[in-house]
């Protein structure tokens, strides 16, 4: 009988069946981890460079809204010069604030009052 098992492990059938298991093992993994992974690596490459344009393009914006209050008008001269920078301020609070409900009150929401 010990022969047997002997034959069975040192044939080349189990090796092969063996090889066979580990080409289907590592197939899977690359399968449902490493390609995910690299579609999800271009979101997140592309979307990180979308929001770094949208924000320097935001803060472009404020600059020249703040240039723009402070040279083009007279109103804003002597003791009332602090005031463009409330108004960026409370542009930039309502342009957030805007962003932030467009987000609320996309998919999301949506997606919430399905589960319930």
């Amino acid at each position: 009988m010990a022969t047997n098992w002997r034959q069975l492990f040192d044939s080349h059938r189990f090796s092969r069946d063996l090889e066979k298991t580990r080409d289907l093992a590592v197939g899977y993994v690359r399968e449902e981890t490493v390609e995910p992974l690299k579609r999800l690596g271009r979101f997140f490459v592309f979307g990180t460079i979308g929001a770094l344009a949208i924000a320097v393009g935001s803060i472009f914006l404020l600059v020249g809204l703040l240039r723009i209050l402070q040279t083009e008008t007279s109103v804003f001269g002597g003791n009332l010069s602090w005031l463009p920078y409330v108004f960026v301020a409370l542009a930039a609070v309502a342009g957030i604030a805007l962003l932030f409900w467009r987000i609320g009150s996309g998919d999301a929401r949506r997606r919430l009052s399905r589960r319930s």
